[in-house]
């Protein structure tokens, strides 16, 4: 209010703030404290704007304020402003729209009104005509009350019926249905499900997985790999073909040298499909001639070591990084063990070095802080393994899975067998990508016979079949490689025999 009055002084006498303090629900020195520091703000920003008949500012903190005088107070403000820095949902905002909207102050004419609420608070996404403020910017905050006190009387209206609507049909039964109906989602196959206990404690949970969903088995793969003849292999790379714990995130020699022999393979079309960076992924594999690498979750494609690099599709607007970052680099300071990382098309904040329960929490709440400031953007926010990333929207491993197979169709080698193994949450477009291929009513995609997609570890996910760690991941690439050449060996033997017959 001190700024508002200072930086506007053609506001003085026209505003005045009406601060509803609730006691505190607790008595000490610090409460004592900070009561007392609020009565001085108040009492100097009145000496040194107020006068003889105006006090900008009225504090209300003698006791509970009776509902009846809440209701008054809310039936006649033109703006209500509520900016925690911290809260659970807070239903203020929803009742000042009531009040309003059932005010005697507003009968006969159009009901209207402001909100400026803290984007720190839970009710802060559902109010789509508020003012959304951070509220330790106190010039922003400042500058959203000046504009709601100088709004036209059309936007204020509009405001108002946004929020009324929205308060209106999401009623008691209205979430009562909605609580019903995902429960009725939860438990929908249950019965069809197997369910396993994971953990100990608190910690405890059941985990419900598919009847179907069950170990990859080498010798099953190894099998319809040698019976097809078209065959696209797509591979993550941190947790599929490395360790998430391995401290150097570079691949092993034995790693390269298992792509490299697939990848040689004529009748293999073979694909790293990772989320890192076109730089680091090109130079690791730069031994693998004929090897793909999809960088930055398909944002770069490039066919083989000789191609270039061909961006998507997508033309990309990166302005929305200069409000990611900040935000991000907020949450570094504040968390122990995280950095940044910056991609071309993306930013990633990573947490897998800090603290395990503190780092998760300070995820969660940098995801939904992004959500609500990149809302208007045309970006997707996900969280990954200890992970939150921020790409354009259009980009995913899903999405250059279909154009991968497609450029496979239209060059006449439509795949045949396909295996696809991840383990991330990125991963799962990729598994949806290629085991819905062929059967929708218009197919996008060819049907291909041998689907095997495959998740590192026994969890849920939309992948049949699973491994359980990175090192049964290398032994089935083996048997992958055993094929192949005991599939060369056949041939070469079977062509000599026939010409010796001649």
């Amino acid at each position: 209010m001190e700024q508002l009055l200072e930086t506007h002084p053609e506001l003085r006498g026209l505003v005045v703030l009406v601060q509803i303090a609730n006691p505190a629900r607790s008595q000490g020195k610090d409460i004592q404290e900070v009561q007392e520091e609020i009565h001085l703000i108040a009492k100097r920003i009145n000496e040194k704007f107020g006068s003889h008949n105006y006090d900008p500012i009225i504090l209300l903190d003698d006791g509970p304020l009776p509902t009846y005088e809440k209701v008054a107070y809310y039936a006649v403000a033109e703006c209500c402003v509520v900016n925690p820095v911290r809260d659970g949902m807070n239903l203020i905002p929803y009742e000042y729209t009531v009040c309003r909207q059932g005010s005697p102050a507003l009968e006969g004419i159009p009901k209207r009104s402001v909100i400026v609420v803290s984007e720190f608070i839970g009710c802060s996404p559902s109010l789509s005509g508020a003012i959304r403020i951070n509220p330790w910017n106190v010039d922003a905050v400042a500058e959203a009350m000046n504009l709601a006190v100088t709004m036209p009387m059309a936007e204020k209206q509009l405001r108002h019926d946004k929020h009324f609507k929205y308060v209106s049909s999401h009623d008691v039964s209205y979430w009562a249905r909605s609580f019903d109906q995902d429960l009725q989602r939860a438990s929908k196959d249950h019965s069809l499900r197997r369910f396993w206990g994971i953990g100990f404690g608190l910690n405890f949970r059941v985990v419900a997985l598919s009847p179907n969903f069950r170990k990859l088995s080498v010798e099953q793969v190894v099998s319809a790999y040698r019976r097809t003849s078209n065959r696209l292999i797509l591979l993550d790379y941190d947790g599929t073909m490395i360790p998430k714990s391995k401290i150097g995130k570079n691949p092993t020699k034995e790693v390269v040298q298992i792509l490299d022999a697939l990848s040689s393979d004529e009748k293999n079309a073979v694909f790293v499909v990772s989320g890192r960076g076109k730089d680091s992924l090109g130079s690791w594999f730069d031994s693998c001639q004929k090897l793909g690498i999809c960088a930055e979750h398909g944002y770069f494609t490039r066919w083989n070591r000789d191609s270039p690099w061909e961006p998507s599709d997508v033309v990309a607007d990166l302005d929305w990084k200069k409000i990611a970052e900040p935000v991000m680099r907020l949450y570094t300071e504040a968390t122990d063990g995280s950095y940044i990382e910056h991609k071309e098309s993306a930013l990633v904040w990573h947490h897998q070095e800090a603290d395990p329960d503190f780092g998760s929490c300070q995820a969660k709440e940098l995801l939904d802080h992004l959500e609500n400031v990149l809302a208007n953007e045309p970006v997707a926010v996900k969280r990954g393994q200890h992970i939150i990333e921020v790409n354009p929207q259009g980009i995913s491993k899903g999405i250059v899975v279909r154009h991968i197979i497609s450029t496979l169709t239209c060059r006449g080698k439509p795949p045949d067998f396909v295996l696809c193994i991840g383990d991330d949450r990125s991963d799962e477009d990729m598994f949806e990508a290629i085991t819905t291929a062929g059967t929708q009513i218009k197919p996008s995609l060819p049907f291909i016979s041998e689907v095997f997609a495959c998740t590192v570890g026994n969890k849920p996910s939309k992948a049949k079949y699973y491994l359980d760690d990175t090192v049964e991941v290398i032994i089935l690439l083996e048997g992958l490689v055993d094929g192949s050449t005991q599939t060369t060996r056949r041939s070469s033997h079977l062509r000599v025999s026939f010409e010796g017959s001649l």
